[in-house]
Formats: structure tokens, sequence, C-alpha cells
């Protein structure tokens, strides 16, 4: 817990972090693990989330006025976590098309984390080799290792002590991008 004690004592810029979960079941355990990451590097921020599952309607019709909104969301945020299950050792279909609303570039360096659930750890480098990629692309800045989490550590309450290092070592770092990001105006 001292990690933890760390980040809450020094929450810099971070003030609004989005998580976006692509998920098609709505809150899910991925979600669940998404607003822990929000909690473990910014505790004291507001969190609003982006469940790609209620926007599934609107992806594939441009212009729909849910997903300019979810968008909006994103681009207001100070951190965004983008979180998904493992699905056939990548991403969800239904988190790539909402990525797929974004332009090349339009997060404009807004700090993020990529997380990915799966049920094993054999797909760990997941996180790094599929999802990571298609983030940089869009402009988001990504100054840590991806975060994978098991199911298992989600259900049996392992997480939180996973986050608390993780962020210990890399919440200094996310939070200076978020504030470099503030500071040169590019929300």
């Amino acid at each position: 817990m001292g990690a933890m004690s760390e980040c809450e004592g020094s929450t810099g810029p971070v003030e609004r972090v989005t998580v976006v979960v692509g998920n098609p079941k709505v809150g899910s355990r991925t979600a669940a693990a998404g607003h822990a990451v929000a909690a473990a590097v910014a505790p004291a921020a507001a969190v609003s989330t982006v469940e790609v599952a209620e926007l599934a309607a609107g992806l594939f019709s441009w212009g729909d006025p849910a997903v300019a909104a979810a968008k909006a969301t994103v681009l207001d945020a100070d951190l965004l976590v983008v979180a998904t299950p493992v699905y056939k050792a990548s991403y969800t279909g239904l988190l790539k098309s909402f990525l797929d609303q974004f332009g090349r570039d339009e997060l404009r360096a807004l700090a993020t984390v990529p997380l990915m659930v799966g049920a094993a750890p054999l797909h760990s480098l997941a996180v790094e080799e599929q999802l990571r990629p298609v983030l940089v692309e869009i402009g988001a800045s990504c100054p840590t290792r991806g975060v994978y989490v098991l199911e298992s550590a989600i259900e049996s309450g392992e997480l939180e002590s996973q986050l608390a290092d993780w962020a210990g070592l890399w919440g200094p770092a996310l939070r200076a991008v978020a504030g470099a990001r503030t500071t040169v105006g590019a929300a």
C-alpha cells in the first residue's frame, strides 16, 4: 500500500480520467480493471466511462451523436485508460470500431494506459503488440508499459496490489505526460 500512498500525494494535473471499455458486456470485469487503473494513478480525479457496447448501434454510421459525445469525453480527458478483454489474441472488434472513429494523431499526446484483461498469461504481450500500436497511431502518448491483468487477479483481490506496484513505478510518468500536454494547451 506504500506505493498507493505516494500516488495519492501527487495527483498532479490529472483531474479528468476517461476509461474506455471495449468489452461487449456493460459493467464487466474489464470495466472494473479500467477503473482500478484510474484510481491507482489519479485517486482524486473525476472519472468518466465510455462503455463502447452502449455505442454499438452508432459505430458504423458516421456522425452518430452518441459516438461524437463519447469522442468528446475522450478528448476532454487528462488521462485515458483503454481497457479491453483479450479476444482471439488481440482486442475486441467493438473497441477497434470505436478507435477507428479517431483520425491520425487526434488524441494529441493524451497520456494513455493500454489495459488488457485475459484468462491466462499466454496473451500478456497482446497489450504491447496489438493495442498499443493503434493507440499511438491515433495520437496517444503511452509512457508506461501496458497493463495486463489476469481475470483471476480481479476475482481474488490481487488486482489492487498489482496496480499499486505498477502505479508506484509508472504513475509519475503518466502525470508528467498529462502535465506536459496541459502546459502546451493540447486539450
